[in-house]
């Protein structure tokens, strides 16, 4: 009897079978198999918090396949990921094939022959601390979505949600745009001496720091004028030089986010594609061995720690490629911060010996570029301190005041870590630059070219990118390692912000959303709430917390909360209202801005009693009136009046100009702005059930095919695509059915043409590209203009383009 492995995805199973060999059957899960009930609460609030957890729908047939090996085998081992995620998903695959049956848990930080040799040799039991804290984490979740979102349905607009840590990110960015808002820029000048030796070409730039002994605040252009004027005719002759040599030591190996900080500065990646990225090298690929080999570590950690066997590879490797004196004395260790749950290895390269460089053929462009960062990071973190002699040479000048000139410049000694990498910086971390400078003595004139009085603004603080949003979510104790990326994605599915120039924006929705929340539930919605629970998650799985006790002191203020959120979000909505001077077209009362389910609209003052409402439109005066209606070369062809074009949820359509009278409407292509017309075209095609030709047919969610013998016979027909659907079916074979595009209330979904038989459906449009992961159906995404492919597998994060 084989021993049988379980892991996460098809292609962790796919290394990891090759180094056990035919005494191991090695499948996947595809991620978590078990999960709280979909359409309900699921949790016993009176007893205990007590979950009930059912099988999701998705994986019931993986379920059924992990039942049959793992009835039939000799062992069995749990080897999902070692954080929380992945000790719960490991606790759910044994309440579901652990009858009778011994299990074991393995282990691994790396997917290597070696370390999963090791992990079989030393199999553990599943930690129930953390289970219980993904548990907790999970039950926190589902009671603030659930509770949450179906009053923001009813209050704001159907299809909002509210989350834990969602919703303080997008707290996070109203509060800055409010910053950036309430700035108010001031005047401050500098003044500039240009300078050169005698004799020389090189031109020296000083800075006026210091007035009469003061650090320099030059408010105006009157003020700079008189200094200019003051010195004007002086010399320039140098008070003191001093040097000094400063030990510029390398960044730590990356964690999780410090890797995604990175990853957005100097390849410009999304925090969710270096985590799709950094699990392809995680998982394992094929680099030209016999077997495909795990290029890094874990990648889901808080951890600076170092393995001292890595730690002794790497400084072999360093002495070799650049010399005895780029190794420091001892091993250098990092302190870290790491939470309890990633209190393992930093992210590193399974092996220093391969070289980027070697093994690029093997990868592909983005797979490259990260696997060279992580290794350059890696390898500069082993290596010696850099050493930079900073020379400041001083400059004292006696007119009216006296002024003191700085010049300031640096020389690289010894690179030592800077042969290898450089960390990079933020756009609000950035500093001026120190330029290198010729020799300089005390006593020494210099010749004045020029002096320039320089304008300058103060900034408001700078708006999040993903890097600087990530760091900030990580420095207030917000998430952890394995949220940052799927938080940062949500907001953005949401539209509660939206990305501007790399830059995040709330949008109008995310305000209104975040106001009401704050307004609702002020000692939830906030970032030390949300830090404090992220502290208590880590006491439970120390084991010094009760998970139970955790949810009960959330709960009992939660739910006072609760009582009286749907009266205070409407005082919150009333709050934003601003009565206008525009009148009301049909009782000529006040017109008011109002909070609706599609964002602000003008609506009368007198409701209930008079019911009109408009758009409307904010000058750049800041005036307020009537949206203008856009007219089109179009009439009614019910009523020969002129039609309009008007805006709902679903896009801009036409409607006739006499509404109510006439209430005849046309759809319009959203990407062009063309009216559809209906469409009546006759096929070739027979109607299975009378025999009659088919007709092509525009409707308002496109063309589709119908029996001309309409209304007397209702057969209709969606058109394929030209797709084929790899869903595989309960035979286990690859349905091989046409993917058609069919309507539905909401709009155009995907779905298989073999129905009932094969019930996929998706809203994404689907093509004819495998997932090289788990070789399901890549579907087509386009968000704000951006195109990506993703895997439709859910426990599959694959995907191209993001």
């Amino acid at each position: 009897m084989k021993s049988l492995v379980i892991v996460e995805s098809p292609a962790k199973a796919k290394t990891i079978n090759k180094y056990l060999g035919s005494d191991y059957q090695v499948l996947a899960s595809m991620g978590h198999v078990r999960d709280l009930p979909a359409k309900k609460l699921g949790v016993d609030i009176e007893h205990d918090f007590k979950p009930t957890y059912e099988v999701i729908l998705s994986r019931k047939k993986t379920m059924a396949q992990l039942k049959t090996a793992a009835n039939s085998a000799s062992k069995i081992y749990l080897a999902p990921d070692p954080d929380r995620e992945g000790e719960a998903i490991a606790w759910h695959l044994a309440q579901e094939l652990g009858h009778g049956k011994k299990i074991y848990r393995l282990t691994f930080h790396e997917i290597t022959k070696q370390a999963i040799s090791e992990s079989i040799k030393n199999p553990t039991s599943i930690l129930q601390e953390k289970v219980d804290a993904q548990q907790a984490r999970r039950i926190l979740d589902r009671l603030v979505g659930y509770k949450i979102s179906p009053i923001l349905g009813r209050k704001i607009r159907h299809g909002l949600s509210a989350g834990r840590v969602q919703s303080v990110a997008v707290l996070m960015i109203c509060e800055r745009e409010k910053e950036i808002l309430a700035f108010i820029t001031e005047e401050y000048w500098s003044i500039i001496a240009n300078l050169k030796k005698h004799n020389a070409k090189a031109q020296i730039t000083a800075k006026l720091e210091k007035i009469d002994d003061k650090k320099t605040s030059i408010p105006n252009k009157e003020r700079a004028d008189e200094i200019l004027a003051d010195l004007t005719g002086k010399r320039f002759i140098i008070s003191t030089v001093t040097k000094k040599q400063k030990k510029q030591n390398p960044a730590a190996p990356f964690t999780t986010s410090k890797l995604q900080q990175e990853a957005s500065r100097k390849l410009r990646f999304t925090v969710k594609k270096t985590m799709a990225v950094a699990q392809q090298l995680y998982e394992g690929l094929d680099i030209g061995e016999d077997s495909p080999i795990g290029l890094i570590t874990y990648m889901r950690t808080d951890s600076v720690h170092v393995a001292s066997v890595a730690q002794t590879e790497a400084a072999e490797y360093i002495q070799k490629k650049y010399g005895k004196e780029y190794i420091p004395g001892k091993p250098p260790i990092y302190k870290s911060k790491a939470s309890a749950q990633e209190a393992h290895e930093a992210i590193r390269p399974t092996s220093v010996g391969y070289e980027p460089e070697l093994i690029k053929q093997y990868l592909s462009q983005d797979q490259y570029r990260l696997y060279k960062l992580i290794w350059n990071r890696f390898v500069s973190s082993q290596m010696s301190s850099a050493i930079l002699e900073i020379t400041t040479a001083d400059i004292l000048i006696q007119g009216k005041n006296k002024y003191l000139f700085r010049i300031s410049g640096s020389v690289v000694k010894f690179n030592g870590f800077m042969a290898v990498y450089v960390e990079g910086k933020d756009e609000e971390d950035d500093e001026e630059k120190e330029g290198i400078l010729p020799p300089l003595n005390e006593g020494e004139e210099l010749d004045l070219l020029g002096l320039d009085g320089k304008q300058h603004f103060t900034q408001p603080p700078p708006r999040y990118t993903e890097a600087t949003l990530v760091k900030a979510l990580e420095e207030k104790g917000i998430g952890r390692p394995s949220t940052y990326a799927p938080t940062i994605s949500t907001i953005q599915e949401r539209e509660y912000v939206e990305k501007q120039d790399g830059s995040f924006r709330p949008t109008e929705i995310g305000i209104l959303v975040t106001d009401v929340l704050i307004g609702a539930f002020p000692d939830i919605i906030n970032v030390d709430f949300t830090a404090k629970m992220e502290e208590e998650l880590d006491k439970i799985e120390e084991g010094t917390v009760n998970w139970v006790n955790v949810l009960k002191s959330f709960y009992q203020p939660f739910s006072e909360a609760l009582k009286n959120a749907g009266d205070k979000i409407q005082e919150v909505k009333k709050q934003q209202e601003t009565v206008t001077d525009v009148k009301c077209a049909k009782c000529e009362s006040q017109m008011i801005v109002k909070l609706g389910r599609h964002g602000k609209f003008l609506g009368c003052s007198k409701y209930p009693e008079c019911k009109y409402t408009t758009p409307f439109e904010i000058n750049e005066q800041g005036d307020i009136h009537v949206a203008k209606t856009d007219t089109v070369d179009v009439v009614c062809d019910k009523c020969n009046a002129p039609m309009v074009i008007k805006a709902n949820k679903m896009g801009r359509f036409l409607a006739c100009s006499a509404y109510p009278k006439c209430k005849n409407t046309k759809s319009m292509n959203k990407d062009t702005g063309e009216v559809r017309e209906a469409k009546a075209e006759l096929t070739d095609e027979k109607c299975p059930k009378c025999s009659q030709a088919l007709i092509l047919r525009g409707g308002k969610y496109g063309e589709f095919l119908s029996c001309s013998k309409y209304p007397e016979c209702k057969y209709t027909k969606s058109i394929g695509i030209g797709v084929t659907c790899m869903v595989i079916n309960e035979n286990g074979q690859e349905c091989g059915g046409n993917i058609v595009r069919k309507p539905s209330r909401k709009g155009f979904f995907y779905g298989c043409d073999n129905y009932p038989a094969c019930k996929f459906a998706t809203w994404d449009e689907p093509t004819n590209n495998r997932c090289p992961k788990c070789q399901q159906m890549l579907v087509r995404k386009v968000k704000k203009g951006e195109e990506a492919l993703f895997c439709v597998n859910k426990g599959c994060e694959y995907n191209e383009g993001r």
